[in-house]
């Protein structure tokens, strides 16, 4: 399915179960986007290992406005966010400061939406009510980035993240601005454990039996750039990509994987 085919599909409905459209007044949207598997990998500092991609991205923008509902701490989560952006020439703003949040997105240059527990950072969201006003900038062209639990945020739903649900959102929409869904922090069953529990790819796989929306497992270090239709897979890491009723695909930057999850 393409990302405008997507669109038209998702029109707004009537369930709290879908997002609304990035379609408006007939147009696609020309998305920018940057979608990280976590914040951190191992050796490395606070999104050190995405540094040259974030450059690329926000090229032209000179201030972001972060996101960092995802955690409880918000001002130590800004401070430890806005020390990295400022190492790579951004200023940071923080949504959590601001009088009025929705001014706040109407007026911003970008996003960056910080990880943690994807439940709590969507019910904030639904409380400041500012997911359409997000949906429609980036229909607008802003550039969106994300980590971890900014990434599921980014997906149709929020069903395949990690985290335990200790929030209740109004819904699991999420922003749909892929027309597929992210697993981050994939990670593949260890050689010879003795683990007997569920991996990674049984629950993608159960998720399938109810869903039939792609899923890219994006492993520690995998980062997705996103531009219009095209959909790159980069960073240091590969993906698994699954689709219900075939087998998983593995994919290793840089690739291009549009159409495997159009």
């Amino acid at each position: 399915m393409s990302f405008l085919h997507f669109l038209i599909r998702f029109q707004p409905t009537d369930s709290a179960d879908e997002p609304e459209s990035l379609l408006y007044a007939g147009r696609a949207v020309a998305r920018r986007l940057l979608l990280i598997s976590t914040s951190t990998v191992f050796g490395t500092r606070y999104l050190e290992h995405a540094f040259s991609e974030l450059r690329e991205v926000l090229e032209g923008v000179r201030r972001v406005l972060f996101i960092p509902h995802a955690l409880k701490d918000h001002a130590g989560y800004l401070a430890k966010a806005r020390a990295a952006f400022e190492e790579i020439g951004f200023g940071l703003e923080s949504l959590h400061e601001a009088k009025d949040p929705r001014r706040s997105v109407v007026e911003a240059e970008a996003i960056f939406c910080g990880g943690g527990n994807t439940f709590r950072l969507l019910n904030s969201l639904y409380t400041m009510d500012v997911l359409p006003l997000l949906r429609k900038r980036v229909a607008e062209g802003m550039p969106y980035t994300g980590a971890s639990a900014g990434s599921n945020l980014a997906c149709p739903t929020i069903r395949t993240t990690n985290d335990m649900p200790i929030v209740e959102p109004p819904s699991l929409a999420g922003l749909g601005l892929v027309s597929f869904q992210i697993n981050p922090h994939y990670l593949d069953p260890l050689p010879g454990s003795t683990h007997m529990g569920e991996t990674r790819e049984t629950r993608i796989r159960e998720f399938h039996e109810e869903n039939d929306v792609p899923v890219v497992g994006l492993r520690e270090g995998a980062i997705l750039r996103v531009e219009g239709e095209s959909v790159e897979l980069r960073g240091r890491a590969g993906a698994r990509i699954f689709r219900r009723g075939a087998e998983p695909v593995e994919a290793t930057p840089v690739a291009s994987i549009e159409a495997l999850v159009g």
